[in-house]
């Protein structure tokens, strides 16, 4: 069951530069984790990262008496404050502390003049991550208001290896999204948590470039799309092949649960599609068709019961499961108008 309640959001995620985007949805008055501006480097060091990853070593309660045997080859990684276990791993694997690899080390890969504008703590503290974005919001030609930054996330329970990205935010909807939809180089760069990390660090501005760069690279995608006609036909088979409806097999209850989840997101995607606000400027042209499904995925994809919204977007968008979606659907999309 995720622990991401607003509570736990309130205390342990921080939230930048909300003049130009606004308070995130957890945003409580008298909450004290947004900023107008960059979030200083130091609060994410005081509130977030205060604490260290300690090795200690695994036992098992032995078969015969009360003593304990150790189990070679094996360790537990905990929290130096709480002492809550985040993960057990093989001997090999070496924790990458927050502070060196989401706050030092992005400063000796990105440019000076790019500042803090989100960082959080998941699961108990056991995912962590920090974007660092430009100043000001970019705005296309076509009206899509952006943010171009760096993500840098990694984990102590094995679900996440370092991970240093270049994303972009739609400020209208809080979606995150991903430029160069054909997967060119220089967008991901990942770091085993292993002996030899820190020698492939050397490699990461170059592999990544600047982020910067990334407002061009969207920028153009974004006119791309817009100028690729889809009419209500056109995205109506898009639907359909995205969202199959169940076929053959017995007609009892788990496939009439099935066809009614399929049904639902179908008529999400067309209210989506006909009348949001945040789908509606680019309706009947691909980047509106892509727009409708992004913002499914975000905002309206179910969520199993117990976990948090924004827990799971935020795995989702590290783990590179947004990525994935994004350019599976524009791809479709791209092949129908054509």
């Amino acid at each position: 069951m995720s622990k991401e309640t607003r509570n736990w959001l309130s205390r342990n995620v921080l939230v930048g530069f909300t003049e130009k985007r606004g308070n995130a949805w957890h945003y409580r008055e008298g909450d004290q984790n947004h900023y107008p501006g960059p979030i200083p480097v130091e609060d994410v060091h005081h509130r977030l990262f205060h604490w260290t990853a300690q090795e200690k070593e695994l036992y098992v309660k032995a078969e015969v008496g009360e003593g304990a045997m150790l189990i070679p080859g094996r360790k537990a990684i905990v929290r130096s404050d709480t002492g809550a276990v985040l993960g057990i791993f093989r001997a090999g694997y070496q924790p990458h502390q927050y502070g060196e690899w989401l706050l030092d080390n992005v400063a000796n890969i990105i440019d000076d003049d790019l500042q803090i504008g989100s960082a959080g703590l998941l699961r108990e503290g056991a995912v962590a991550w920090v974007s660092v974005e430009v100043p000001d919001n970019i705005i296309t030609p076509e009206g899509v208001v952006f943010r171009p930054f760096l993500l840098a996330a990694t984990s102590f329970d094995g679900t996440v290896a370092t991970t240093y990205k270049r994303v972009v935010t739609n400020v209208v909807c809080d979606n995150t999204m991903r430029a160069a939809l054909d997967r060119e180089q220089g967008q991901v760069f990942r770091v085993r948590h292993s002996a030899k990390s820190l020698s492939r660090l050397g490699d990461a501005r170059d592999a990544l470039g600047i982020v910067h760069g990334i407002a061009e690279e969207f920028s153009a995608q974004v006119a791309s799309l817009s100028s690729v006609k889809v009419d209500d036909r056109t995205f109506e088979r898009v639907v359909n092949l995205s969202v199959p409806m169940p076929q053959g097999g017995p007609d009892g209850a788990g496939k009439k649960r099935a066809v009614a989840l399929a049904e639902k997101k179908r008529d999400a995607l067309w209210r989506m599609w006909r009348e949001d606000d945040r789908v509606a400027p680019w309706n009947g042209t691909a980047m509106g068709a892509w727009q409708a499904f992004n913002t499914y995925e975000h905002h309206e994809r179910a969520v199993r019961k117990g976990a948090a919204r924004a827990e799971r977007n935020m795995m989702r968008t590290v783990s590179g499961e947004i990525e994935t979606a994004d350019a599976e659907v524009v791809h479709r999309i791209l092949a129908l108008a054509a």
